[in-house]
Protein backbone atom coordinates (compact mmCIF):
# COMPACT_ATOMS: atom_id res chain seq x y z
CA UNK A 1 0.00 0.00 0.00
CA UNK A 2 2.02 2.39 -1.39
CA UNK A 3 2.34 5.74 1.10
CA UNK A 4 -1.11 5.64 2.32
CA UNK A 5 -1.56 8.12 5.33
CA UNK A 6 -2.30 6.10 8.48
CA UNK A 7 -3.94 3.70 7.21
CA UNK A 8 -6.75 1.26 9.08
CA UNK A 9 -6.80 4.11 11.00
CA UNK A 10 -8.15 6.52 8.58
CA UNK A 11 -10.29 4.07 7.49
CA UNK A 12 -12.08 2.90 10.93
CA UNK A 13 -12.94 6.70 11.41
CA UNK A 14 -13.11 7.82 8.24
CA UNK A 15 -16.98 7.73 8.05
CA UNK A 16 -17.17 9.28 11.47
CA UNK A 17 -14.52 12.35 9.86
CA UNK A 18 -11.77 10.90 12.84
CA UNK A 19 -8.43 12.60 12.57
CA UNK A 20 -5.06 10.54 12.11
CA UNK A 21 -3.23 9.59 14.84
CA UNK A 22 0.00 11.65 15.65
CA UNK A 23 3.25 10.86 14.94
CA UNK A 24 5.87 9.92 17.70
CA UNK A 25 9.35 11.17 18.05
CA UNK A 26 12.19 9.53 16.50
CA UNK A 27 13.92 6.27 18.53
CA UNK A 28 16.35 5.86 20.85
CA UNK A 29 19.64 4.73 18.88
CA UNK A 30 19.84 0.68 18.87
CA UNK A 31 22.85 -1.30 18.73
CA UNK A 32 23.59 -3.14 15.37
CA UNK A 33 24.77 -6.71 15.16
CA UNK A 34 23.79 -10.26 14.80
CA UNK A 35 26.33 -13.17 14.63
CA UNK A 36 29.05 -12.33 12.26
CA UNK A 37 32.64 -13.90 11.76
CA UNK A 38 35.89 -13.51 13.86
CA UNK A 39 38.62 -10.70 12.06
CA UNK A 40 40.66 -14.73 10.90
CA UNK A 41 37.45 -16.25 9.85
CA UNK A 42 37.70 -19.61 11.98
CA UNK A 43 34.92 -19.03 14.60
CA UNK A 44 31.81 -17.60 14.68
CA UNK A 45 30.38 -15.31 17.08
CA UNK A 46 27.40 -17.01 19.48
CA UNK A 47 24.20 -14.73 18.41
CA UNK A 48 22.82 -12.69 21.44
CA UNK A 49 19.49 -11.19 21.27
CA UNK A 50 19.50 -7.69 22.08
CA UNK A 51 17.61 -6.62 24.81
CA UNK A 52 14.91 -4.42 22.88
CA UNK A 53 13.89 -4.52 19.72
CA UNK A 54 13.14 -1.21 17.96
CA UNK A 55 10.25 -1.78 15.72
CA UNK A 56 8.61 0.85 13.11
CA UNK A 57 5.71 0.58 11.70
CA UNK A 58 2.39 1.94 10.27
CA UNK A 59 -0.88 2.49 12.07
CA UNK A 60 -3.23 -0.04 13.18
CA UNK A 61 -1.07 -3.11 11.13
CA UNK A 62 -0.69 -5.49 14.28
CA UNK A 63 -2.76 -7.05 16.27
CA UNK A 64 -4.41 -5.55 19.27
CA UNK A 65 -6.56 -6.26 22.82
CA UNK A 66 -7.31 -2.97 24.33
CA UNK A 67 -3.87 -0.91 24.72
CA UNK A 68 -1.76 -4.43 24.17
CA UNK A 69 -0.49 -6.43 20.94
CA UNK A 70 -1.13 -9.85 22.27
CA UNK A 71 1.69 -11.08 19.58
CA UNK A 72 4.21 -8.61 20.47
CA UNK A 73 3.12 -9.78 24.37
CA UNK A 74 3.90 -13.34 23.22
CA UNK A 75 7.45 -12.46 21.93
CA UNK A 76 8.48 -10.77 24.59
CA UNK A 77 7.28 -13.29 27.30
CA UNK A 78 9.15 -16.56 24.51
CA UNK A 79 12.45 -14.52 24.09
CA UNK A 80 13.21 -11.72 26.96
CA UNK A 81 12.98 -9.02 24.45
CA UNK A 82 11.16 -5.86 24.90
CA UNK A 83 9.62 -4.69 21.69
CA UNK A 84 9.66 -0.76 21.42
CA UNK A 85 6.42 -0.59 19.00
CA UNK A 86 6.25 2.67 17.07
CA UNK A 87 3.34 3.11 14.73
CA UNK A 88 5.53 6.19 13.39
CA UNK A 89 4.98 5.48 9.59
CA UNK A 90 2.44 7.67 8.25
CA UNK A 91 3.85 6.96 4.20
CA UNK A 92 6.29 5.60 2.49
CA UNK A 93 7.92 9.14 1.21
CA UNK A 94 8.00 11.01 4.66
CA UNK A 95 9.32 8.22 6.67
CA UNK A 96 12.08 7.92 4.20
CA UNK A 97 12.53 11.38 4.20
CA UNK A 98 13.01 11.15 8.30
CA UNK A 99 15.33 7.75 8.13
CA UNK A 100 17.97 8.91 5.07
CA UNK A 101 20.14 11.42 6.65
CA UNK A 102 21.29 9.05 9.15
CA UNK A 103 21.46 6.14 6.95
CA UNK A 104 23.42 8.45 4.00
CA UNK A 105 26.16 9.35 7.12
CA UNK A 106 26.38 5.55 8.02
CA UNK A 107 24.74 6.18 11.18
CA UNK A 108 21.96 4.07 12.96
CA UNK A 109 18.38 4.93 12.30
CA UNK A 110 17.77 3.95 15.87
CA UNK A 111 15.41 1.00 14.26
CA UNK A 112 15.96 -2.55 13.99
CA UNK A 113 12.82 -3.02 11.64
CA UNK A 114 10.98 -1.28 9.15
CA UNK A 115 7.95 -1.71 7.37
CA UNK A 116 7.51 0.04 3.62
CA UNK A 117 6.22 -0.96 0.75
CA UNK A 118 7.44 -2.17 -2.78
CA UNK A 119 5.29 -0.58 -5.09
CA UNK A 120 6.68 2.98 -3.81
CA UNK A 121 10.60 2.89 -4.62
CA UNK A 122 11.82 3.43 -1.46
CA UNK A 123 12.60 -0.80 -0.72
CA UNK A 124 14.44 -1.09 -3.76
CA UNK A 125 16.55 2.33 -3.33
CA UNK A 126 17.39 1.17 0.08
CA UNK A 127 18.69 -2.29 -1.04
CA UNK A 128 21.08 -0.42 -4.25
CA UNK A 129 22.19 1.80 -1.75
CA UNK A 130 23.23 -0.54 0.95
CA UNK A 131 21.27 0.92 3.54
CA UNK A 132 19.33 -1.98 4.84
CA UNK A 133 21.58 -5.40 6.50
CA UNK A 134 21.20 -8.93 4.91
CA UNK A 135 18.74 -11.26 7.20
CA UNK A 136 20.08 -13.65 9.31
CA UNK A 137 18.47 -16.70 7.47
CA UNK A 138 20.14 -19.31 9.74
CA UNK A 139 17.51 -17.86 12.34
CA UNK A 140 15.00 -17.77 10.30
CA UNK A 141 13.61 -21.65 9.07
CA UNK A 142 10.16 -20.22 9.24
CA UNK A 143 11.04 -18.96 5.88
CA UNK A 144 9.66 -21.91 4.08
CA UNK A 145 5.77 -20.52 5.04
CA UNK A 146 6.38 -17.83 2.96
CA UNK A 147 4.05 -18.12 -0.08
CA UNK A 148 5.51 -19.88 -2.94
CA UNK A 149 4.35 -16.42 -4.90
CA UNK A 150 6.44 -13.61 -2.80
CA UNK A 151 9.60 -15.83 -2.67
CA UNK A 152 11.49 -14.09 -5.89
CA UNK A 153 10.40 -10.40 -6.18
CA UNK A 154 12.76 -8.65 -8.56
CA UNK A 155 14.00 -5.43 -6.35
CA UNK A 156 15.23 -8.46 -3.86
CA UNK A 157 15.10 -11.63 -6.36
CA UNK A 158 16.31 -13.89 -3.50
CA UNK A 159 14.63 -12.40 -0.21
CA UNK A 160 18.25 -11.52 1.26
CA UNK A 161 16.48 -8.25 2.82
CA UNK A 162 13.12 -8.33 2.94
CA UNK A 163 10.43 -10.75 4.17
CA UNK A 164 6.73 -9.32 3.43
CA UNK A 165 4.86 -8.06 6.20
CA UNK A 166 1.47 -8.05 4.89
CA UNK A 167 -0.01 -7.55 1.17
CA UNK A 168 -3.45 -6.37 -0.38
CA UNK A 169 -4.54 -5.93 -3.98
CA UNK A 170 -5.66 -2.70 -6.02
CA UNK A 171 -9.03 -3.22 -7.62
CA UNK A 172 -12.19 -1.69 -7.89
CA UNK A 173 -15.09 -0.68 -5.13
CA UNK A 174 -18.75 0.52 -5.50
CA UNK A 175 -21.50 0.55 -3.44
CA UNK A 176 -23.91 -1.91 -4.41
CA UNK A 177 -27.45 0.70 -3.43
CA UNK A 178 -26.06 3.13 -5.61
CA UNK A 179 -25.24 1.01 -8.82
CA UNK A 180 -24.81 -2.28 -10.66
CA UNK A 181 -21.22 -4.21 -10.14
CA UNK A 182 -18.39 -2.67 -11.52
CA UNK A 183 -16.51 -5.37 -11.95
CA UNK A 184 -14.27 -3.78 -15.51
CA UNK A 185 -12.11 -0.74 -15.85
CA UNK A 186 -14.16 0.40 -18.96
CA UNK A 187 -17.00 0.34 -16.80
CA UNK A 188 -14.96 2.43 -14.38
CA UNK A 189 -13.51 4.82 -17.03
CA UNK A 190 -16.65 5.20 -19.44
CA UNK A 191 -20.31 4.08 -17.98
CA UNK A 192 -22.36 7.20 -17.95
CA UNK A 193 -24.43 5.82 -15.48
CA UNK A 194 -21.06 6.39 -13.47
CA UNK A 195 -19.87 9.57 -14.94
CA UNK A 196 -18.75 12.32 -11.85
CA UNK A 197 -19.02 9.83 -9.05
CA UNK A 198 -15.28 7.80 -9.78
CA UNK A 199 -12.77 7.94 -7.60
CA UNK A 200 -8.95 6.97 -9.23
CA UNK A 201 -6.10 6.67 -6.97
CA UNK A 202 -3.36 9.29 -6.62
CA UNK A 203 -0.67 6.64 -6.58
CA UNK A 204 1.44 5.98 -9.78
CA UNK A 205 1.44 2.09 -8.78
CA UNK A 206 -2.07 1.49 -8.40
CA UNK A 207 -3.49 3.13 -11.28
CA UNK A 208 -1.27 2.85 -13.86
CA UNK A 209 -0.76 -1.05 -13.75
CA UNK A 210 -4.86 -1.33 -13.95
CA UNK A 211 -4.91 1.28 -16.80
CA UNK A 212 -1.92 -0.22 -18.04
CA UNK A 213 -3.57 -4.03 -17.81
CA UNK A 214 -7.20 -2.44 -19.37
CA UNK A 215 -5.53 -1.12 -22.54
CA UNK A 216 -3.44 -4.59 -23.46
CA UNK A 217 -0.25 -3.35 -21.97
CA UNK A 218 2.19 -5.37 -19.73
CA UNK A 219 2.28 -3.08 -16.49
CA UNK A 220 5.87 -4.93 -15.45
CA UNK A 221 7.51 -3.62 -18.44
CA UNK A 222 6.82 -0.09 -19.00
CA UNK A 223 7.92 1.71 -22.40
CA UNK A 224 7.47 5.31 -23.30
CA UNK A 225 4.60 4.15 -25.80
CA UNK A 226 2.69 2.34 -23.13
CA UNK A 227 3.48 4.97 -20.27
CA UNK A 228 1.20 7.55 -22.96
CA UNK A 229 -1.34 5.43 -24.07
CA UNK A 230 -2.18 5.10 -20.15
CA UNK A 231 -1.94 9.07 -19.36
CA UNK A 232 -4.21 9.51 -22.51
CA UNK A 233 -6.80 6.86 -21.27
CA UNK A 234 -7.03 8.84 -18.26
CA UNK A 235 -6.85 12.03 -19.46
CA UNK A 236 -10.11 10.90 -22.14
CA UNK A 237 -11.90 9.87 -18.74
CA UNK A 238 -10.93 13.18 -16.64
CA UNK A 239 -12.20 15.48 -19.26
CA UNK A 240 -15.25 13.82 -20.00
CA UNK A 241 -16.26 14.56 -16.42
CA UNK A 242 -16.38 10.75 -15.41
CA UNK A 243 -13.82 11.46 -12.66
CA UNK A 244 -14.46 12.86 -9.38
CA UNK A 245 -11.39 13.39 -7.99
CA UNK A 246 -7.77 11.70 -8.11
CA UNK A 247 -8.10 10.08 -3.92
CA UNK A 248 -5.26 8.96 -1.42
CA UNK A 249 -6.91 7.39 1.78
CA UNK A 250 -10.18 10.35 1.12
CA UNK A 251 -11.66 7.50 -1.41
CA UNK A 252 -12.79 5.88 1.60
CA UNK A 253 -14.94 8.31 3.38
CA UNK A 254 -15.91 9.48 -0.08
CA UNK A 255 -17.62 6.10 -0.67
CA UNK A 256 -18.90 5.52 2.30
CA UNK A 257 -20.98 8.83 2.59
CA UNK A 258 -21.69 8.04 -1.66
CA UNK A 259 -19.87 11.03 -2.80
CA UNK A 260 -18.46 8.32 -5.07
CA UNK A 261 -20.16 5.84 -6.74
CA UNK A 262 -17.15 3.60 -7.68
CA UNK A 263 -13.78 3.69 -7.29
CA UNK A 264 -10.41 2.38 -7.58
CA UNK A 265 -9.77 0.98 -3.81
CA UNK A 266 -7.62 -1.02 -1.94
CA UNK A 267 -8.67 -5.00 -0.76
CA UNK A 268 -8.03 -4.40 2.76
CA UNK A 269 -9.93 -1.02 3.00
CA UNK A 270 -12.97 -2.24 2.05
CA UNK A 271 -12.62 -5.61 4.31
CA UNK A 272 -12.30 -2.82 6.99
CA UNK A 273 -15.53 -0.55 5.95
CA UNK A 274 -17.91 -3.47 5.63
CA UNK A 275 -18.05 -3.80 8.78
CA UNK A 276 -19.92 -0.50 9.15
CA UNK A 277 -21.44 -0.87 5.26
CA UNK A 278 -22.13 -4.24 3.79
CA UNK A 279 -23.18 -2.67 0.67
CA UNK A 280 -19.84 -2.03 0.26
CA UNK A 281 -18.19 -4.89 -2.55
CA UNK A 282 -14.94 -5.02 -4.18
CA UNK A 283 -13.42 -6.73 -6.84
CA UNK A 284 -10.73 -7.56 -8.90
CA UNK A 285 -11.37 -6.07 -12.68
CA UNK A 286 -11.54 -8.49 -15.69
CA UNK A 287 -7.95 -7.52 -17.21
CA UNK A 288 -6.57 -7.48 -13.95
CA UNK A 289 -5.76 -5.73 -10.60
CA UNK A 290 -2.14 -4.61 -8.57
CA UNK A 291 -0.66 -6.19 -6.30
CA UNK A 292 1.34 -4.70 -3.73
CA UNK A 293 3.47 -5.96 -0.28
CA UNK A 294 4.16 -3.94 2.72
CA UNK A 295 7.95 -5.30 3.74
CA UNK A 296 9.80 -5.70 6.61
CA UNK A 297 13.39 -4.89 6.36
CA UNK A 298 16.58 -4.26 8.82
CA UNK A 299 17.95 -0.64 8.19
CA UNK A 300 21.55 0.05 8.28
CA UNK A 301 22.70 -0.51 12.00
CA UNK A 302 20.39 -2.55 13.12
CA UNK A 303 20.46 -5.84 15.19
CA UNK A 304 20.60 -8.19 12.21
CA UNK A 305 19.57 -11.13 14.72
CA UNK A 306 16.91 -9.91 16.86
CA UNK A 307 15.21 -8.64 14.25
CA UNK A 308 15.59 -11.80 11.94
CA UNK A 309 14.40 -14.16 15.16
CA UNK A 310 11.46 -12.17 15.39
CA UNK A 311 10.60 -12.34 11.73
CA UNK A 312 10.59 -16.04 12.23
CA UNK A 313 8.17 -15.44 15.30
CA UNK A 314 5.63 -13.98 12.76
CA UNK A 315 6.38 -16.08 10.47
CA UNK A 316 4.61 -19.04 12.56
CA UNK A 317 1.26 -19.68 11.18
CA UNK A 318 -0.39 -19.52 14.83
CA UNK A 319 0.90 -16.25 15.18
CA UNK A 320 0.77 -15.16 11.53
CA UNK A 321 -3.38 -15.89 11.88
CA UNK A 322 -3.56 -13.81 15.47
CA UNK A 323 -2.41 -10.71 13.18
CA UNK A 324 -4.45 -11.68 10.36
CA UNK A 325 -7.64 -11.92 12.71
CA UNK A 326 -6.92 -8.26 13.23
CA UNK A 327 -5.20 -6.52 10.19
CA UNK A 328 -7.35 -8.22 7.31
CA UNK A 329 -4.91 -7.93 4.31
CA UNK A 330 -3.20 -10.76 2.57
CA UNK A 331 -1.42 -13.04 4.32
CA UNK A 332 2.02 -13.86 3.27
CA UNK A 333 2.29 -16.94 6.00
CA UNK A 334 1.42 -20.60 4.28
CA UNK A 335 -0.25 -22.27 7.78
CA UNK A 336 -2.13 -19.26 8.92
CA UNK A 337 -5.88 -20.08 6.18
CA UNK A 338 -5.46 -23.38 8.20
CA UNK A 339 -5.43 -21.79 11.78
CA UNK A 340 -8.25 -19.26 11.45
CA UNK A 341 -10.58 -21.87 9.57
CA UNK A 342 -10.49 -23.03 13.25
CA UNK A 343 -10.39 -20.35 14.94
CA UNK A 344 -12.33 -17.82 12.76
CA UNK A 345 -13.75 -19.23 9.87
CA UNK A 346 -15.25 -16.11 7.99
CA UNK A 347 -11.63 -14.02 7.83
CA UNK A 348 -10.16 -17.59 6.48
CA UNK A 349 -13.21 -18.06 3.84
CA UNK A 350 -12.48 -14.23 2.63
CA UNK A 351 -11.10 -14.20 -0.34
CA UNK A 352 -9.91 -10.55 0.04
CA UNK A 353 -7.36 -11.95 2.51
CA UNK A 354 -6.59 -15.66 1.66
CA UNK A 355 -7.11 -14.76 -2.40
CA UNK A 356 -7.58 -17.29 -4.79
CA UNK A 357 -5.12 -18.93 -7.64
CA UNK A 358 -7.17 -17.24 -10.32
CA UNK A 359 -7.01 -13.91 -8.18
CA UNK A 360 -3.06 -14.41 -7.44
CA UNK A 361 -2.39 -14.67 -11.11
CA UNK A 362 -4.41 -12.01 -12.20
CA UNK A 363 -2.35 -9.45 -10.32
CA UNK A 364 0.05 -7.44 -11.89
CA UNK A 365 3.53 -5.96 -10.04
CA UNK A 366 4.55 -2.10 -11.22
CA UNK A 367 7.74 -1.81 -13.44
CA UNK A 368 10.13 -1.18 -10.90
CA UNK A 369 12.27 1.20 -13.31
CA UNK A 370 9.15 3.17 -14.04
CA UNK A 371 9.15 4.07 -10.20
CA UNK A 372 12.45 6.12 -10.37
CA UNK A 373 11.92 7.87 -14.12
CA UNK A 374 11.65 11.34 -13.31
CA UNK A 375 9.97 11.53 -16.39
CA UNK A 376 7.01 9.93 -15.77
CA UNK A 377 6.87 10.60 -12.27
CA UNK A 378 6.19 14.76 -13.76
CA UNK A 379 4.02 13.74 -15.90
CA UNK A 380 2.13 12.01 -13.29
CA UNK A 381 2.14 14.65 -10.92
CA UNK A 382 1.21 16.99 -13.62
CA UNK A 383 -1.88 14.76 -14.35
CA UNK A 384 -3.41 14.24 -10.43
CA UNK A 385 -2.90 17.95 -9.88
CA UNK A 386 -4.46 19.96 -12.41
Amino acid sequence: MSDRLSRQAFLRRAAAGGTLLTVPGLLAACGGGGSSPSAGGATTVTPKLAKTLHFSNWTLYIDKKGNQHPSLEQFQKKYGVHVDYREDINDNASFFAKIEPDLARGQSTGRDLIVMTDNSPFPSLLVQKGWVEKLDKAAIPNLKNLIPQQRHPNWDPNRDHSLPWQSGFTGIGWNEKLTEPVLTMGDLLGNPKLKGKVGLLTEFADTMCLVMAYNGDDPSHITDKTFNRAIATIEKAVHSGQIRQFYGNDYAAALANSDLTATMAWSGDIVQLQADNNHLKWNMPDTGGDIWTDNMLIPKGGNVYTASVYMNFVYDPKIAAEIEDYVNYVCPVLGAKAVLLKEDPAIAKNTLIFPTQQMLDNAHTIDPNALHNEKYQTAWQNLISA
